[in-house]
Protein backbone atom coordinates (compact mmCIF):
# COMPACT_ATOMS: atom_id res chain seq x y z
CA UNK A 1 0.00 0.00 0.00
CA UNK A 2 1.27 3.44 -0.94
CA UNK A 3 1.27 6.08 1.76
CA UNK A 4 2.28 9.70 1.27
CA UNK A 5 2.35 11.70 4.54
CA UNK A 6 2.52 15.13 2.84
CA UNK A 7 -0.86 14.95 1.07
CA UNK A 8 -4.07 14.83 3.02
CA UNK A 9 -7.48 13.84 1.63
CA UNK A 10 -8.59 17.48 1.67
CA UNK A 11 -5.73 18.62 -0.59
CA UNK A 12 -6.14 18.68 -4.35
CA UNK A 13 -3.71 18.57 -7.24
CA UNK A 14 -3.79 21.05 -10.11
CA UNK A 15 -3.20 19.65 -13.55
CA UNK A 16 -2.70 21.77 -16.65
CA UNK A 17 -3.80 20.25 -19.94
CA UNK A 18 -3.01 21.90 -23.25
CA UNK A 19 -6.00 21.41 -25.57
CA UNK A 20 -4.93 23.99 -28.14
CA UNK A 21 -3.68 21.40 -30.64
CA UNK A 22 -5.85 20.60 -33.65
CA UNK A 23 -6.63 16.95 -32.96
CA UNK A 24 -9.26 14.85 -34.63
CA UNK A 25 -10.61 11.77 -33.00
CA UNK A 26 -10.09 8.70 -35.16
CA UNK A 27 -12.43 5.72 -34.93
CA UNK A 28 -11.33 2.62 -33.02
CA UNK A 29 -12.00 0.30 -35.95
CA UNK A 30 -11.53 1.43 -39.54
CA UNK A 31 -14.12 -0.23 -41.74
CA UNK A 32 -14.35 -0.48 -45.51
CA UNK A 33 -17.34 1.86 -45.39
CA UNK A 34 -15.23 4.54 -43.65
CA UNK A 35 -12.58 4.17 -46.35
CA UNK A 36 -15.23 4.49 -49.07
CA UNK A 37 -16.72 7.62 -47.44
CA UNK A 38 -13.29 9.24 -47.09
CA UNK A 39 -12.43 8.59 -50.74
CA UNK A 40 -15.79 9.93 -51.92
CA UNK A 41 -15.53 13.10 -49.79
CA UNK A 42 -11.91 13.92 -50.65
CA UNK A 43 -11.53 12.62 -54.21
CA UNK A 44 -15.07 12.79 -55.57
CA UNK A 45 -15.49 9.21 -56.79
CA UNK A 46 -16.71 5.95 -55.30
CA UNK A 47 -14.65 2.82 -54.78
CA UNK A 48 -15.97 -0.70 -54.56
CA UNK A 49 -15.41 -2.77 -51.44
CA UNK A 50 -13.55 -5.33 -53.57
CA UNK A 51 -11.01 -2.63 -54.48
CA UNK A 52 -10.45 -1.77 -50.82
CA UNK A 53 -9.92 -5.45 -49.99
CA UNK A 54 -7.53 -5.94 -52.93
CA UNK A 55 -5.40 -3.00 -51.79
CA UNK A 56 -5.43 -4.35 -48.22
CA UNK A 57 -4.20 -7.73 -49.45
CA UNK A 58 -1.57 -6.08 -51.64
CA UNK A 59 -0.22 -4.16 -48.62
CA UNK A 60 -0.38 -7.25 -46.38
CA UNK A 61 -3.06 -5.84 -44.08
CA UNK A 62 -5.44 -8.22 -42.34
CA UNK A 63 -8.80 -8.91 -43.94
CA UNK A 64 -11.71 -10.63 -42.30
CA UNK A 65 -13.87 -13.35 -43.84
CA UNK A 66 -17.20 -12.09 -45.08
CA UNK A 67 -20.21 -13.91 -43.66
CA UNK A 68 -21.98 -13.69 -47.02
CA UNK A 69 -19.04 -14.82 -49.20
CA UNK A 70 -19.79 -17.11 -52.11
CA UNK A 71 -17.56 -19.76 -53.65
CA UNK A 72 -18.01 -18.58 -57.22
CA UNK A 73 -18.42 -14.92 -58.08
CA UNK A 74 -21.23 -13.79 -60.35
CA UNK A 75 -19.20 -10.93 -61.81
CA UNK A 76 -15.57 -10.49 -62.71
CA UNK A 77 -13.84 -7.72 -60.78
CA UNK A 78 -11.09 -6.00 -62.71
CA UNK A 79 -7.82 -4.89 -61.20
CA UNK A 80 -7.81 -1.68 -59.20
CA UNK A 81 -7.16 1.41 -61.35
CA UNK A 82 -4.00 3.24 -60.20
CA UNK A 83 -5.81 6.47 -59.28
CA UNK A 84 -8.28 4.58 -57.08
CA UNK A 85 -5.47 2.60 -55.47
CA UNK A 86 -3.67 5.86 -54.59
CA UNK A 87 -6.88 7.26 -53.09
CA UNK A 88 -7.41 4.14 -50.97
CA UNK A 89 -3.79 4.25 -49.76
CA UNK A 90 -4.27 7.92 -48.88
CA UNK A 91 -7.32 6.95 -46.82
CA UNK A 92 -5.28 4.26 -45.04
CA UNK A 93 -2.66 6.88 -44.18
CA UNK A 94 -5.33 9.30 -42.94
CA UNK A 95 -6.83 6.69 -40.61
CA UNK A 96 -3.29 5.63 -39.58
CA UNK A 97 -3.74 2.06 -40.78
CA UNK A 98 -0.32 2.38 -42.45
CA UNK A 99 2.55 4.83 -41.93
Amino acid sequence: MFFCPTITPDDFIRVKIDLSGNRQRLPNKVTNKLIQQYVEEHFGFKVHTAYVVKVKRKLGLPTYPAPNAVEKRKHHYYSVPPYKEEAIIDAFEYFKVID
